[in-house]
């Protein structure tokens, strides 16, 4: 079963899906403050895990701060909270959304690997279009790496078209930008 807590109206939305190889468990969004440490554990995982793979960029990601989120900037922060079918609950995805210039930005997607495939990651976008929605956006946008393919293949699959690079990631030649229209 999957819940999803609809962060303005608190409304709880079902749908009957439910895991195969899983126990019976529920997924439940939440907005949190940026600061929260489900959010800081899960962006923490998240580094440790794409890190690596721009280790030989790393000097120039710090030079030019592009990929920096400053913390006044983010408007909403969503995570994905699994509960078990014992009812123990565990934050397993992160995304973040960030006034870029009048848009609203998609930051720190991350689904945990041992959560990946269980429509974690649809409940984030999903949740992340509507927070943009309801401040009137048309549009919702993101920048993610090349060495991120599933990342690109997700938002591909889920509706989002690449679009020339915006600000400030001009500066890093490998990132891969997007948009979705709402």
């Amino acid at each position: 079963m999957i819940a999803i807590v609809d962060p303005v109206s608190a409304v709880v939305l079902r749908s009957g899906v439910t895991d195969v190889c899983q126990p019976r468990t529920e997924l439940t969004i939440r907005a949190v403050d940026w600061d929260h440490s489900d959010a800081e554990a899960l962006r923490a995982a998240m580094a440790a895990e794409v890190g690596p793979r721009y280790a030989d960029r790393a000097a120039l990601m710090a030079k030019t701060q592009a990929n920096a989120v400053d913390e006044s900037s983010v408007h909403r922060t969503f995570l994905v909270y699994r509960r078990d079918s014992e009812g123990v609950e565990q934050a397993v995805g992160h995304a973040a959304l960030r006034w870029n210039g009048s848009d609203l930005e998609l930051k720190r997607m991350f689904v945990h690997p041992d959560h990946r495939g269980t429509g974690v990651s649809t409940a984030l976008l999903a949740a992340s279009e509507n927070a943009a929605r309801d401040q009137g956006l048309s549009r919702l946008i993101l920048q993610t790496g090349d060495r991120q393919p599933d990342a690109v293949r997700l938002y591909e699959k889920s509706g989002y078209a690449r679009i020339p690079v915006f600000p400030p990631y001009e500066v890093l030649p490998f990132s891969n930008t997007f948009e979705k229209r709402l």
